[in-house]
């Protein structure tokens, strides 16, 4: 996690309430974290001098930390993109009820094979209303060439994709298990 936490530092100083918020509308297609989980990193990153906190007084409200990342922090992070990644593994509980739908409750996993369709196309809908921001009414060509960082937006069209191909995925299953359900009922 604090690697995902140092990226987004990368687009500047932030509170940790703004790093959860940007963790959900950024990063949240690769790697998920609560706020506590959030927090407790960002102490421990900044034991480890990683990052750096400012506290700013506020009227009415607790004061807040912003963070930033340290010469440290930047360094770290660089011999993380340059180290190659560990496989990734996928732990979907979804995929184990539809790997189990011979032996359980048919209707059931149809519902959660929607669910989930009805997850992504939600995701969808967010991750394309954040890429219109980053657009910003500019051609994906004239961002990519000249948008100060174009990491965001690679790893947004890899969420888009991704959501895509579970919406995919899901109309395929519940087509089969449409038929499979006429043909043994």
């Amino acid at each position: 996690m604090r690697h995902a936490v140092m990226a987004a530092l990368l687009e500047g100083e932030a509170s940790g309430y703004d790093l959860a918020k940007g963790f959900d509308a950024s990063v949240a297609n690769f790697w998920m974290a609560t706020p506590q989980q959030l927090y407790r990193e960002l102490d421990r990153m900044q034991a480890e001098g990683l990052v750096r906190a400012r506290v700013v007084r506020q009227e009415r409200r607790p004061d807040k930390r912003l963070f930033s990342l340290t010469g440290t922090g930047r360094r770290v992070l660089h011999e993380f993109t340059a180290a190659p990644p560990r496989p990734g593994a996928i732990r979907d509980e979804l995929m184990v009820k539809v790997q189990a739908v011979d032996a359980g409750d048919v209707e059931a996993v149809r519902a959660a094979v929607e669910e989930r369709m009805a997850w992504a196309q939600a995701k969808i809908a967010r991750y394309e209303r954040l890429r219109a921001r980053l657009l910003d009414g500019r051609g994906e060509e004239e961002y990519l060439a000249r948008a100060e960082r174009v990491g965001p937006y690679l790893t947004l069209m890899r969420g888009l994709a991704f959501e895509r191909e579970n919406q995919r995925w899901g109309e395929w299953a519940l087509a089969v298990l449409r038929r499979r359900s006429a043909a043994t009922g």
